[in-house]
């Protein structure tokens, strides 16, 4: 065989090999790139039997459909303005009795202060004196009426008699009027009582025995304290959302109770820039005091029988973005969801799941910890 012919044989060798050596070049990267695919959709599951998920503590369910959102507010209890009143005094003097003392009972009409003052017995006095002159004019026209029917007296002297009797009554009227403003009672010529305006509590005493106090001086804060408010101040872009007659779950130490919104103002606050609101909560309890700060969680009209609701607890951040563990053959899967509003103790999520997987609602968090575990071993290799 010539040299031409052998070099000619080798060729076709040389290329076959030459073209496999090409191939294998650009396989590799091809095969490493299935492979980091198939290792980050591992980075997302989390798997373990069903031993493993009993003993972690870990519960499962199905979200849950339809249902309105809710949002959570700091509020403050108020007493109610219907159900609040100032005593105060309407003549000035020295206070000689205080009949009633800090949180008891009071009901409406009873004495609950005695001022003893020079006006309060020319109030009386004139009372007195009055009556005295209204009896007068009343026997006068009497008198003129016999007189007049027997023909004796003019009917001059009657239609007198009939004017000054009826101004004897306006004026005793007057007199009693300004008793009645000023308190009444009290016992004695120059003392006047001061008298409960509504049934409550007290929840003020400004004075002590023996004070001298002016006229109009607060002397106690009575509160009906059945009903109390709620004060709520709204986002604009929620209290539309929010009417009259929407729930409240009103929350503090320990205690829990729905409330009803009242009102919603039309108007923002000038200060805050924010939407006034106030519910009514029913206080026959006693367990609500005025000023105490609370939690409220205000239900928002526009629910959806189709939205997604899954508990607070199914909730957990990876890598700072929102997920939830669904259950799969082999144990859980972190699917990401985009939350919407609070509702009734759990999360509205507007994306990321249908509603008909089975999901972890209980200690997620410990699913999230073995996602973590998993992710740093994958960093170590």
């Amino acid at each position: 065989m010539t040299r031409l012919t052998m070099i000619a044989a080798t060729l076709p060798l040389a290329l076959l090999l030459s073209a496999c050596g090409d191939a294998g070049k650009e396989a590799a990267p091809t095969e490493a790139h299935e492979e980091g695919e198939a290792d980050h959709a591992q980075e997302d599951i989390v798997t373990l039997s069903a031993d493993q998920i009993a003993a972690a503590g870990i519960q499962i369910g199905r979200p849950t459909l339809g249902g309105s959102g809710t949002i959570e507010l700091p509020a403050t209890i108020e007493g109610d303005p219907q159900g609040m009143q100032i005593v105060s005094a309407a003549i000035g003097g020295r206070i000689v009795a205080l009949t009633r003392n800090l949180g008891e009972r009071v009901d409406r009409g009873q004495t609950l202060a005695v001022i003893e003052s020079r006006e309060a017995a020319l109030l009386k006095g004139e009372v007195e004196a009055s009556r005295a002159r209204l009896a007068l004019a009343n026997s006068n026209l009497a008198r003129e009426q016999r007189l007049f029917a027997q023909k004796v007296s003019p009917e001059q002297d009657l239609v007198a008699a009939r004017t000054a009797a009826t101004e004897a009554r306006i004026a005793y009227q007057q007199a009693q009027g300004q008793i009645a403003a000023a308190g009444g009672g009290g016992g004695g010529l120059n003392r006047l009582g001061v008298i409960a305006p509504l049934s409550g509590q007290v929840i003020g005493r400004s004075v002590v025995l023996g004070q001298m106090v002016a006229a109009d001086a607060e002397l106690y804060r009575i509160a009906n304290l059945s009903t109390v408010s709620l004060s709520i101040n709204l986002q604009p872009a929620d209290a539309g959302r929010v009417k009259p007659g929407n729930s409240v779950t009103v929350r503090a130490a320990g205690r829990a109770r729905v409330a009803q919104i009242r009102f919603v103002s039309p108007a923002l606050d000038a200060q805050t820039r924010l939407v006034p609101a106030i519910a009514t909560l029913d206080n026959r309890d006693g367990q609500w005091r005025v000023g105490e700060p609370v939690t409220a969680s205000v239900q928002l009209n526009g629910s959806d029988d189709k939205a997604v609701r899954v508990p607070a607890t199914a909730v957990q951040t990876v890598e700072g973005k929102p997920v939830v563990f669904v259950r799969t053959a082999t144990g859980f899967r972190a699917t990401p969801v985009t939350l919407g509003d609070n509702a009734d103790g759990g999360i509205v999520l507007r994306s990321g799941l249908k509603g008909d997987e089975t999901i972890a609602t209980t200690n997620s968090f410990t699913l999230k910890a073995e996602l973590g575990k998993g992710e740093a071993t994958h960093e170590d290799h």
